[in-house]
């Protein structure tokens, strides 16, 4: 049966700052660390053997995915990493405090940006401290100056069709080790949730959530391995 685990990076030095973050490579705090830890030895305690992982090209993603499969004893395991994996970009707020933002523009314009569907916060204006362009990570991608979940869901559905989803259809059990956002993108695909029921859906950091599907890449089952910390699991067709 193929099987997809999905984790959420572990706290990162802005999360902690209660800044704006997206694809700023931050790195993990000793807390986002441990949680990270935490959901390998979930894993390897659920007795789940993975054949490969997907994950970002941001650190946050990265040694989340490196932490959690190494406390489940399959640091070995391949591991892909893209840019289309990455966090939803935040444009114009990057770096920002977000307490500060809504102090600023009001907390109505903030949740707006923050947790509507398609609609994005201004764009981050070329050349200055988290201007991408010259990064050689995103060699040759065209990148986007600001994006809402609608447009994150664009450029990660392509790369779901074209590499994730032919593992799983070949039976492989699969870790995407990514974002709130990316991963928020990948249960909408997989459950078919409308573009208001998606609103609602929020994934803990380190806490694997093992979905379980059929062959036509539809969930079976699905559940939050650290059930204590769980949040409430979308219904397919929402």
């Amino acid at each position: 049966m193929p099987t997809l685990i999905l984790l959420r990076h572990g706290q990162s030095r802005w999360n902690l700052e209660d800044r704006f973050t997206g694809w700023v490579d931050v790195d993990l705090t000793p807390e986002g660390e441990a949680q990270a830890t935490k959901g390998g030895e979930l894993i390897k305690a659920a007795g789940i053997q993975i054949d490969r992982a997907f994950t970002s090209v941001l650190t946050r993603a990265i040694r989340t995915c490196w932490l959690a499969l190494t406390a489940a004893g399959q640091v070995y395991v391949p591991e892909t990493k893209d840019w289309r994996l990455n966090e939803r970009h935040y444009g114009g707020l990057t770096g920002l405090n977000k307490a500060e933002t809504a102090k600023k523009h009001g907390d109505d314009q903030v949740k707006v940006w923050r947790r509507s569907y398609d609609v994005p916060p201004p764009p981050l204006a070329p050349g200055g401290e988290f201007d991408f362009a010259g990064d050689r990570r995103y060699a040759g991608a065209t990148l986007p100056d600001t994006e809402s979940l609608k447009t994150t869901l664009d450029r990660v559905a392509p790369y779901w069709a074209a590499e994730i989803a032919p593992k799983l259809a070949a039976g492989e059990t699969l870790l995407v080790a990514a974002h709130g956002n990316s991963l928020r993108a990948i249960v909408k695909l997989l459950y078919g949730l409308s573009d208001t029921a998606i609103i609602d859906v929020e994934i803990p950091t380190g806490n694997p959530l093992l979905i379980e599907l059929d062959a036509a890449l539809k969930p079976v089952s699905a559940r939050y391995l650290d059930e204590a910390r769980a949040t409430k699991l979308p219904t397919y067709g929402a």
